[in-house]
């Protein structure tokens, strides 16, 4: 059985994790292929290598033209059920958006079916999360374990106003594994990362006894002391 170690030693972001997944060998052709099935238009993949701190990696980015596109939690499921995707890449998917949804729905104290979406509800975020999920349906994973998170720690601006990090949305999915500060002032996991890893990983803590055969390493727009990257190990 083909297993997966996310060691985010730098935190974990929706384009983070496509970077590494097609670093270690997802096929940037393939998952164009795949992501037309969603029906979408009006967005451009940008991948590229660049060196963090001595180190290679993959960058991925998803240049859109819509601004301010609000979309409900409902909005998004009818996507992706009108979408020609594999049944089973629409099931993960959907359950990764469901606990966004959910955890959204605490914070704000509404219904699901109300909720808004702003950031997570961009053109960006749902490529971010399909893509993620093709990624590891194409790769053949079938088990994925992580190592604790580094939330970060300081402040943000997000359409709510300035809030604390780990956003609370982050925060609520991650309720039950293990995080730690970090020690850097900046977000370090996003709430597309958080709902990805918390959605997907069977376990969090030390690497997991696996023979490695592939290593990739997806790269963060910031810049911290440490490399900003997200490795995934296959094995």
């Amino acid at each position: 059985m083909k297993i997966a170690y996310f060691d985010c030693f730098s935190g974990i972001s929706g384009d983070m994790t496509v970077g590494a997944l097609l670093d270690v060998g997802l096929k940037i052709e393939t998952l164009e292929k795949e992501l037309k099935k969603l029906g979408l238009s009006g967005y451009q993949l940008e991948v590229k290598k660049v060196v963090k701190k001595g180190i290679s990696a993959t960058q991925f980015k998803v240049k859109i033209e819509e601004e301010g596109v609000e979309r409900r939690f409902k909005d998004i499921l009818t996507i992706l059920e009108e979408s020609k995707l594999d049944e089973e890449i629409k099931k993960e998917t959907k359950k990764i958006f469901f606990n966004i949804a959910q955890a959204e729905s605490k914070i704000h104290q509404k219904e699901i079916d109300k909720i808004h979406f702003h950031e997570i509800g961009g053109l960006d975020s749902i490529i971010d999360i399909t893509s993620t999920v093709i990624g590891i349906k194409t790769l053949g994973i079938k088990e994925i374990h992580s190592s604790t998170l580094p939330v970060g720690k300081g402040f943000i601006k997000c359409v709510h106003g300035v809030i604390p990090v780990p956003a609370p949305a982050t925060l609520e999915l991650l309720k039950n594994i293990p995080t730690y500060s970090g020690g850097i002032e900046s977000e370090m996991i996003t709430p597309t990362g958080a709902a990805i890893i918390s959605t997907l990983a069977k376990s969090f803590g030390k690497r997991p006894l696996m023979e490695i055969e592939r290593i990739g390493y997806g790269a963060g727009e910031k810049e911290f002391t440490i490399p900003n990257l997200l490795r995934v190990s296959i094995g």
